[in-house]
């Protein structure tokens, strides 16, 4: 039973919806651009949704066909191929939104989720990373380089990201896909990178 709470949790926090999760939370978070048109906030969800989420999907669908493809992505060079296309994909979500020339701090997370798959990506070929905790690292380092630089101080939201951290690291470590080095590296890898880029660009 355990076990399969931990499945379910590792599924509702996948990478694949964290970004956007973590957009409509920062979008509920008292920041400026919280006063946003609806059409506005729905037109950047869709770009986050379909460029982070939808794509890397698809991509592991199409990969998938291959008979030598494992989809849980336990083999080094499966993950590392999963990787490289979602750079890509993430590195399109910068480019959609740079053409409406949406919030320069939703570029700015974009670029630096760019950043944080490249480094999973490198250190993918010699340890297996938690790119679950990544995902969650980088949208807490988002939000509280968000704060320090607005002064503005969103705690219920700071909360959320860490009781969600916290299940979805146990939850990793209970269907052992993870270590708890690796859990930790995630976290602090991709809270590292995008709180530097946001804070310092």
């Amino acid at each position: 039973m355990l076990k399969k709470k931990a499945q379910i949790i590792s599924v509702l926090f996948h990478p694949v919806l964290i970004p956007t999760l973590g957009f409509l939370l920062m979008f509920n978070s008292g920041f400026y651009f919280s006063y946003l048109s609806w059409e506005a906030k729905r037109y950047v969800l869709m770009v986050v949704l379909f460029t982070t989420g939808i794509l890397p999907l698809l991509s592991v669908a199409l990969l998938a066909l291959k008979p030598k493809f494992d989809i849980s992505l336990s083999k080094v060079n499966d993950r590392l191929m999963v990787l490289l296309f979602t750079s890509a994909f993430y590195y399109l979500g910068f480019v959609l939104l740079n053409r409406i020339k949406a919030y320069p701090v939703f570029k700015l997370i974009l670029i630096a989720s760019v950043l944080v798959v490249i480094a999973l990506l490198l250190v993918s070929f010699k340890w297996k990373i938690s790119s679950h905790m990544a995902a969650l690292g980088g949208i807490t380092g988002a939000l509280l380089a968000l704060a320090f630089r607005t002064g503005i101080n969103p705690v219920y939201s700071v909360l959320v990201l860490i009781l969600a951290a916290g299940l979805t690291g146990t939850s990793r470590l209970i269907v052992q896909k993870n270590s708890l080095p690796q859990v930790v590296a995630g976290y602090f890898l991709g809270m590292t990178i995008v709180y530097l880029v946001i804070y310092f660009v």
